[in-house]
């Protein structure tokens, strides 16, 4: 396979490298690429305004993999780049509006994409901090605990989230755990966060074989961890739709999943999808987290 390939896709010139290049034991760069295209249509909506963080790894799995929030060396000038200010200061990211962005940062070696529950263009509180515009419940499984209760406890998550008016949606995280994502309108970080520590603080008590709402590591042996701090300003999630750089032949995937599926979990093999999986998921079904993108979702918090 040649070096470089230049690709047009809808319009912008890319030059891909390094096709032949294997990232995982048993997949290329060339089917990461063909992976990101496919699913395109239904990733990048959760892309769109929102500053996108990667782990990149130029030698796949077999080499140094690293976090990169600074704009990738290398990248192409039309990709759009807005300044983040954090705690290390102010920083330039990329976002990915669009397929060629989207592809663009996998010819560079963006193995996993994730991104903020805030926009880059939301606007902003009175202390000038980005109003969220999604809030994450993450569902951690310690030790012992698999996916199956991850299921068990989105659904009270659901409940919970239900009564309060708010719609969501359950992506896997690719990895062990479930990300569930309500669609919010403009809201400050504080009020976020403090919705989301609540929430889990109640079904922490109210279901403590099951839950915990706790961070230290040794609380959450056989239970399920409720991550509220995700929804901080400066955390971020992997994307719905993105790899993960899984020690495995081939990647995890982060999959949106259907109510049915989460009710009907009874193993974690029920929940392994494949690229290959997702793939064809996203062209017979469409994105079953769309109503992330809905405007029409978003709701205020109670």
């Amino acid at each position: 396979m040649p070096g470089k390939v230049p690709v047009q896709v809808d319009g912008r010139a890319i030059l891909l490298s390094h096709l032949d290049k294997v990232l995982w034991p048993a997949w290329s760069k060339a089917e990461m690429i063909d992976y990101y295209a496919r699913v395109a249509g239904a990733m990048v909506p959760h892309l769109r305004d929102r500053p996108a963080s990667f782990l990149r790894g130029p030698e796949g799995m077999t080499g140094p993999l690293f976090v990169a929030k600074n704009v990738p060396p290398g990248s192409p000038s039309w990709l759009r780049e807005v300044e983040v200010v954090g705690k290390e200061g102010p920083r330039q990211h990329l976002v990915l509006d669009d397929t060629p962005s989207l592809i663009a940062a996998a010819n560079m070696y963006c193995l996993e994409i994730h991104v903020p529950q805030w926009t880059a263009s939301g606007g902003r509180d009175a202390d000038d901090r980005p109003l969220h515009d999604r809030l994450v419940v993450d569902l951690d499984p310690g030790e012992g605990a698999t996916v199956t209760a991850c299921c068990e406890v989105a659904l009270l998550v659901r409940a919970e989230l239900a009564a309060d008016g708010l719609a969501c949606a359950a992506v896997t995280s690719g990895v062990k755990g479930l990300h569930l994502y309500a669609p919010l309108r403009p809201t400050p970080e504080a009020a976020v966060v403090g919705y989301a520590k609540t929430l889990a603080e109640r079904l922490a008590a109210a279901h403590p074989a099951l839950v915990v709402a706790r961070m230290t590591k040794s609380l959450r042996r056989g239970k399920v961890f409720l991550d509220w701090s995700q929804n901080s300003t400066s955390k971020t999630t992997s994307a719905p739709y993105t790899l993960r750089a899984t020690h495995t032949d081939i990647p995890g995937v982060s999959s949106p999943l259907t109510w049915s599926e989460v009710e009907g979990c009874a193993s974690p093999a029920d929940l392994a999808f494949s690229p290959e999986s997702v793939a064809a998921r996203v062209a017979a079904d469409g994105d079953h987290a769309s109503v992330l993108c809905d405007a029409a979702a978003a709701a205020a918090l109670p």
